[in-house]
């Protein structure tokens, strides 16, 4: 193509009426595709798709956690859980494992002084969740300074805090309800089952790129 031809398309395009369209209602399409529920009725699919995937999930009260997960930790015979003790769950699990003998390193330094003991000494991790999709049984993690994105990436078992009020019917919800538009984190994380993938012989193995078992401490009046 000569150089006046393409002038000769360029400017046929540019030229070419802007014909207005309609930005889609997304709102309105949840709306019908997904009809109000109650949180008992968001909290029972939750839990039914995201045990679809492979996930554990145990309810229990803002009071009985720390103690389930201990029990968790003692029937795998594990003696170290990562935590965060910046945040009220984790400072909560510390005093109660502590009592329990079990350690709880914490994740102080940049990865690169301690990659190896994070690797190869570390089995569990403990992080909350910010919220959850019902439609999709996925868990909604936001990394930051105090439980980065490592904690659930690495550990073979990875244990998660979800409160069953902040248990949304679709991403979409999510998006509106959590003001995601005012600001996001570095990472979002979403979580619907251990890690798992296919690529070998098409055979189904987990933990090829993160934790091998992911449980779901599931506590609040909704569960």
């Amino acid at each position: 193509m000569n150089a006046s031809a393409r002038q000769r398309i360029f400017a046929k395009l540019r030229s070419a009426p802007v014909l207005p369209k309609a930005a889609p209602d997304v709102a309105a399409w949840y709306a019908a595709h997904r009809s109000a529920e109650l949180p008992a009725e968001k909290v029972a699919r939750f839990r039914r798709h995201i045990e679809l995937a492979h996930a554990e999930v145990h309810l229990v009260s803002a009071a009985s956690w720390p103690q389930k997960l201990a029990e968790i930790l003692a029937a795998r015979q594990i003696g170290r859980l990562l935590l965060a003790p910046g945040t009220p769950h984790g400072a909560r699990a510390r005093s109660a494992l502590t009592a329990e003998g079990v350690a709880c390193p914490t994740y102080e330094a940049p990865i690169e002084r301690w990659k190896a003991e994070m690797f190869h000494d570390i089995p569990a991790s403990l992080t909350a969740a910010r919220c959850a999709i019902a439609e999709t049984g996925t868990l909604v993690l936001w990394p930051d300074a105090h439980e980065p994105r490592l904690m659930s990436l690495v550990p073979a078992l990875h244990i998660v805090l979800l409160d069953a009020g902040k248990i949304y019917n679709t991403f979409h919800e999510v998006v509106e309800q959590e003001a995601w538009v005012a600001g996001l984190p570095t990472n979002a994380l979403l979580i619907s089952g251990p890690s798992k993938t296919a690529d070998i012989q098409v055979t189904l193995a987990y933990g090829a790129h993160g934790p091998k078992e992911l449980i779901v401490l599931l506590q609040g009046d909704e569960a």
